[in-house]
């Protein structure tokens, strides 16, 4: 039965060098590669959802400003006309939800106050509307000369409060574009690290094998030629213990025996002529 056991084989195999190099090359790519996605996908989403908040807030600012700018308006054209039918009514509570949006959209804290000045600032306009047909039908006031020297100058302040916090969304709102693309930058740095240690490592690979496998093999192959063009003796040897250095090995053995067997042919032959010539002879 031991003659039919199969030897077991204790020599480094150059299928698992192979193997592991590729492999490990393989999976460092793989690796910086996810890691370069999900880096840029948590900066992406994180950043966008940012921008999105500023440009929600802006929107919710410009709604606000055009609420109040049509509301003075239409004040505005009852004291031309001089006719308080035309008074408006405002929506108070779209107006109150709007900016109840507004401060839970605004993410910066720097912006936070900006929004509270606003929100001030339309109580003291809305509270002063709101004296106007008191104003109007009273004969000791001077509904125009009270409109721009009381109402106008609270509207004015709100206006220029909104437009201070819509400099301020929009200076987040470039922050915050500047950090997306400095994050995409930053995202891509695994990346362009992952590129640079793989290129290294094919090079490194690339020497291995040419240093272990393809020059052994020219060597063998220039060895083997020498042999058959001019039966030069086979005397290539490398460091090594794997199936190649075991090929190198048998091929030494076998020309070793085939220069040994034809040494003994011509041994041999050389007897047989020198045998018939004293045959020759004594005939």
């Amino acid at each position: 039965m031991k003659l039919f056991r199969r030897k077991t084989d204790s020599r480094q195999s150059m299928r698992l060098r192979l193997f592991f190099s590729l492999g490990s090359l393989a999976a460092i790519l793989l690796l910086s590669g996810v890691i370069s996605i999900m880096e840029y996908r948590r900066m992406s989403d994180y950043v966008s959802d940012l921008i999105a908040s500023n440009i929600e807030s802006i929107n919710l600012s410009q709604r606000l400003s055009d609420m109040t700018q049509e509301y003075d308006m239409q004040m505005l054209e009852v004291v031309l006309m001089n006719d308080i039918s035309l008074m408006p009514e405002f929506d108070l509570k779209l107006f109150q939800s709007q900016a109840d949006s507004l401060k839970n959209a605004v993410t910066s804290v720097a912006s936070i106050p900006f929004v509270d000045t606003v929100s001030r600032s339309f109580d003291v306009f809305m509270k002063t509307s709101l004296k106007f047909d008191e104003v109007f039908l009273a004969d000791t006031v001077d509904t125009g000369e009270w409109f721009f020297g009381t109402l106008q100058p609270c509207y004015n302040k709100f206006r220029g409060d909104i437009h201070v916090l819509n400099r301020a969304i929009h200076e987040e709102l470039i922050g915050n574009s500047a950090d997306f693309d400095a994050g995409f930058y930053r995202s891509i740095i695994p990346g362009i690290v992952s590129v640079g240690a793989g290129l290294l490592l094919i090079l490194l690979l690339m020497y291995f094998i040419l240093v272990n496998y393809v020059n052994p093999i020219y060597k063998m192959s220039t060895g083997v030629d020498d042999y058959r063009a001019v039966a030069k003796r086979y005397g290539y040897t490398f460091d090594g213990d794997d199936q190649l250095a075991n090929i190198n090995a048998g091929l030494t053995e076998i020309i070793e025996e085939n220069l040994e067997l034809k040494s003994r042919v011509r041994g041999l032959r050389h007897q047989r002529d020198e045998m018939s010539s004293k045959t020759e002879d004594v005939e």
